[in-house]
């Protein structure tokens, strides 16, 4: 497997006894090794917030998925599981190209070795890494219809040369236009005063599909869940990225760029089901996480809750 740049250091978390009935992730999980039977939800961290820098956000993003796993790792799980941690892809000296690349290649690998992966980042720039992984996964290298879903506050569509947390998407379209494809791209929970003229202009070019957070409550919950199963239809793979400033800000306020307006929990967790039990999903990564400005631990518990509900109901069971 391609090496990480940290391995996995032990968890540890409330111990209330032995046995599968005070089962907790810190209790469950252990480090991946290559060559195991498929069929694992593999962890991986992505330290970077290079790109949050670039796109002159509020950096400490590179704490996140320290934060994630101390978030996680006393969380109990219903029965036993197959969970295991990779360790950590840093981006160091701000070479943030690299560091993609490099986590791509672990996403691949695990991918290939039919794993469900998880990626604990930092920066939203981990999405074009995550992308660079399932892009070269057999599975969409021999024609599967690979679909980005991203809830999100933003398009992440900016046409800067220098690529950052702003441009993921752009990139991915451009990789997929230069290999003859169409990115199946679409967005759940933009905030119009957060995106600029431009950028809604670009996804209409690029043939984005998205609902704006105001479309996105309780009330609208027919809507959003046609919204989903219309784009789960069109696709065979799935790649789930969630930016955390989707949510509302008293609910997620450790993020770069917190939500004014958000789109509620309960209307993410109910999208997260309708993903995770599609059968489809294949890769999922949670960001923008930053310790330094988060309440009380609100932000990591909140996406923890995300990546255990996801992790334990996808395909409704647990490895």
């Amino acid at each position: 497997m391609t090496a990480v740049d940290h391995p996995p250091a032990p968890w540890s978390g409330r111990d209330d006894g032995p046995g599968p009935a005070h089962l907790r992730w810190h209790s469950a999980i252990s480090p991946f090794t290559p060559g195991i039977p498929p069929g694992a939800s593999v962890l991986v961290g992505f330290r970077s917030d290079e790109g949050v820098r670039r796109n002159k956000g509020r950096t400490g993003a590179a704490a996140g998925p320290a934060a994630l796993r101390q978030a996680l790792s006393s969380m109990a799980l219903p029965r036993p599981a197959r969970v295991m941690d990779a360790g950590d892809v840093t981006v160091e000296d701000g070479d943030l190209e690299s560091g993609q690349r490099r986590l791509g290649a672990v996403v691949t690998e695990l991918l290939d070795g039919g794993h469900f992966v998880t990626v604990l980042a930092g920066g939203h720039e981990v999405a074009y890494a995550s992308y660079l992984g399932i892009a070269s996964a057999a599975a969409v290298a021999h024609g599967a219809r690979l679909g980005v879903l991203n809830l999100d506050a933003h398009f992440d569509l900016r046409a800067d040369p220098t690529p950052s947390s702003g441009t993921p998407f752009r990139q991915m379209a451009e990789d997929e236009a230069a290999a003859g494809r169409v990115l199946n791209y679409a967005v759940l929970g933009i905030s119009q005063p957060s995106n600029t003229v431009a950028l809604f202009d670009t996804a209409a070019a690029l043939g984005v599909r998205y609902r704006l957070d105001e479309d996105c409550t309780a009330v609208d919950m027919t809507g959003v869940r046609g919204f989903v199963e219309e784009f789960l239809a069109t696709v065979d793979v799935v790649y789930l990225t969630i930016d955390l400033d989707v949510l509302p800000a008293p609910v997620a306020p450790g993020v770069s760029a917190p939500a004014a307006y958000g789109v509620p929990l309960e209307v993410i967790e109910r999208v997260c089901d309708l993903v995770a039990s599609s059968g489809k999903l294949a890769l999922l990564d949670v960001a923008e996480l930053n310790p330094e400005l988060d309440i009380d631990h609100r932000t990591a518990r909140t996406a923890a809750r995300l990546i255990h509900r996801i992790v334990t109901r996808r395909d409704g069971r647990l490895d």
